[in-house]
């Protein structure tokens, strides 16, 4: 009987002994409900048994391979959002070039700042403003605006430019803003090479972004802003920048590490673009830039 179905008397090549009974069977024949097993008669004895060896061994491995295919997709998932927004921020920060360039110049500096962090003194050394050996390394009238010497100088500086050059921007236009910017931070060094009596090198957007809050100032007089908490026009504001510079700077305090001439000088250069660029709104406004 062991080489033939005991139901259909059928032989195979390969027959199936059933785990519960004992007895042999065909392939048409070997599920224990097509032979009429005594497993099934109980209730239990199948069920119970089905469910700890047969389908826990079919159900662990769907089970398993369900399992693998999830994390698989949850892998896959994650890999493609970080490329994702890898690739987001790259094209974004590829934009805000074109788009802003007060992001653009922000983008930069923070970047510069973790040259700064890794490289250590020698990247620091080869681009601040050095006013004995300026004519030696020219490209530092334009560098030192992409340095700074703290966390909280740069912090402060992206700032305010993230506020108020964004504005700018959008009221004179990004090339004007550009040509302002480092117009203004050229002759904030200029300014401090002239006025200072140390060798103390000068980092820092504090002269350029002076220019810009000065612009601003004058084509926007009334405009809002806090300092130090306090609300007042952003007019009041420069005058209150102004006033805390000549201070400073005439009292020959310079304990404070501040670049006060380099302020002045970024100031003045900000009130002569505003007052030319507040005469030219007079004109059409596509015509307003092209006279720069």
């Amino acid at each position: 009987m062991d080489n033939q179905c005991w139901i259909c008397g059928k032989k195979e090549p390969v027959m199936y002994t059933c785990r519960y009974c004992g007895k042999t069977f065909c392939s048409d024949h070997r599920l224990p409900e097509r032979h009429g097993c005594e497993g099934l008669g109980d209730g239990t004895r199948f069920s119970s048994a089905q469910n700890a060896a047969g389908s826990s061994g079919a159900r662990g491995r769907s089970t398993s391979g369900t399992d693998q295919i999830v994390k698989d997709f949850f892998k896959e998932a994650t890999k493609n959002a970080a490329k994702g927004a890898a690739g987001s921020a790259f094209n974004r920060t590829k934009r805000s070039f074109y788009t802003s360039p007060s992001m653009a110049i922000i983008i930069i500096c923070i970047f510069s700042f973790f040259l700064e962090l890794l490289l250590g003194q020698p990247y620091y050394t080869l681009f601040q403003l050095e006013p004995g050996n300026i004519l030696s390394r020219p490209w530092t009238l334009i560098s030192h605006m992409f340095l700074h010497a703290s966390l909280g100088h740069l912090f402060f500086n992206m700032l305010v430019l993230y506020f108020f050059g964004r504005i700018l921007e959008r009221r004179i236009g990004n090339s004007m803003f550009i040509y302002l910017y480092f117009i203004s931070g050229v002759v904030a060094a200029l300014g401090f090479i002239a006025t200072t009596s140390t060798s103390y090198p000068m980092v820092g957007a504090s002269g350029a972004i002076m220019g810009v809050f000065a612009t601003l100032a004058i084509l926007e007089p009334n405009l809002p802003v806090y300092v130090f908490f306090f609300p007042m026009t952003i007019k009041s504001a420069l005058i209150l920048f102004v006033i805390v510079d000549l201070f400073f700077m005439y009292m020959n305090i310079s304990g404070d590490m501040i670049a006060h001439a380099a302020h002045l000088s970024g100031v003045f250069v900000g009130i002569i673009v505003g007052r030319r660029l507040k005469k030219n709104l007079k004109v059409p406004r596509g015509s307003l830039y092209r006279r720069w």
